[in-house]
């Protein structure tokens, strides 16, 4: 089948030079891929098609298909291989290395035979992919038929189980929402975006943060397959953030079941245990409270003199003095000559005052200061103006600092 000959007879006319190129590399790789057997059988046949040329289109539809299917083919094996490598492969020996590091991990724990699990494959390969430059998210998965002491030891009895493990942590927290990438993309979003505030310990810096005599610290010794420290993690999360802004309070977990000496040193036998060392005594001793958010946060307040509430703010006891609540009461009772003596009574006691009653002595000098520029009326009209601003959307900071400097302003109001 010759060029010539396609040129001579040809009906396209105008494009038989389009009809020369696509013929030959439609033979070339006929023969590349058949032989010197296919060549003969394609002569034969030209032979038998003289004069039968196909239409243009026909031909275009059936060079173009077969271009579109080595094209689309090479395509989904890239992005099969480009998905796989998005996703983290772990297993018994470098799970540890991967989770409860530097970033926060969100696994799989999957069987290959699993209907679901293969139902969920492609979705989670696309996850993978979006996260794939997220340095502080890691996208992986475990084969529980090859890793089986990885799966039990996080309680895994049924597949696909998906679990999040927050920076630093090998305490997972179950995923249950949607299984479509977009709704474990906005789960981890949602989870990265709010961390835990519970601190994790080591072994590197257990006595740093335990020991520090400036601080009260909370500490819950947990092991990952334990059932009740699962069940315990939710409630110790809220413990954690209603403290957060609590500078002297630190609440933290370690997991015992990976520094079993720790453990040892501190007497654990079973889990979880909850131990508390206060500043004044680093020896720790045992938590015997109820395991609900209010017994926890009772707890912290009578052991470090904290008023919060389940929720982290601050109640109406926050900031309160009672040594210098006598004060102020003799102060707005008082003339205006006597008001002045009474004043440097007041500044006398702030002066010996420490740690956080000292940050709160200086508001009750404050007040004490503006009641006698501004008069009597003064405590009730920015009493009213900070229940204003407290009303709106205040950062919690600021509505700490608000709500300290209303509490203290109501021994002035009610005092007169």
């Amino acid at each position: 089948f010759s060029k010539k000959k396609i040129t001579h007879n040809s009906i396209f006319n105008k494009n038989a030079k389009y009809d020369i190129k696509a013929q030959t590399f439609y033979t070339t790789g006929a023969q590349a891929y058949r032989g010197k057997e296919a060549k003969s059988q394609i002569q034969v046949q030209q032979k038998r098609n003289f004069g039968k040329q196909p239409t243009r289109r026909k031909f275009e539809t059936m060079v173009s298909s077969k271009t579109f299917f080595a094209f689309g083919a090479l395509a989904l094996l890239f992005a099969a291989s480009v998905f796989a490598d998005d996703v983290v492969v772990l297993t018994e020996e470098n799970f540890e290395s991967h989770v409860g590091q530097d970033r926060a991990a969100l696994v799989e724990f999957y069987a290959p035979w699993c209907g679901h699990c293969k139902k969920l494959a492609p979705e989670y390969e696309k996850l993978g992919s979006s996260f794939k430059k997220a340095k502080s998210i890691l996208i992986g998965k475990v084969d529980c038929d090859e890793h089986k002491g990885v799966c039990s030891k996080y309680g895994v009895s049924g597949y696909p189980t998906i679990q999040w493990f927050p920076k630093g942590s090998l305490e997972p927290k179950k995923y249950e929402g949607g299984r479509t990438a977009e709704a474990l993309a906005e789960d981890q979003r949602e989870d990265f975006c709010n961390p835990s505030n519970v601190a994790v310990l080591t072994q590197d810096n257990f006595n740093d943060v335990v020991l520090d005599e400036t601080k009260d610290v909370l500490v819950e010794f947990y092991a990952p397959w334990c059932g009740h420290c699962k069940s315990l993690a939710p409630t110790y999360e809220k413990v954690a953030t209603a403290f957060k802004l609590e500078e002297g309070v630190v609440i933290a977990n370690l997991d015992a079941d990976k520094y079993k000496d720790l453990a040892e040193k501190y007497g654990v036998s079973g889990f979880p245990t909850l131990k508390f060392f206060p500043k004044n005594n680093k020896e720790g001793e045992e938590y015997g409270g109820g395991r609900d958010l209010e017994d926890f946060v009772d707890f912290i307040n009578e052991k470090s003199g904290t008023s919060r509430d389940g929720k982290g703010q601050l109640t109406s006891k926050a900031g309160v003095l009672a040594n210098l609540d006598d004060l102020v009461k003799e102060f707005v009772k008082a003339g205006n000559d006597e008001k002045k003596a009474i004043f440097s009574k007041i500044e006398e006691e702030v002066s010996k005052l420490e740690g956080s009653a000292a940050r709160y002595g200086k508001i009750y000098l404050k007040a004490a200061e503006n009641s006698l520029k501004k008069g009597a009326d003064y405590a009730k009209n920015e009493i009213q103006r900070l229940e204003r601003i407290l009303e709106k959307s205040v950062n919690p900071t600021k509505a700490d600092e608000f709500t300290l400097k209303k509490n203290i302003l109501y021994t002035f109001a009610s005092s007169s």
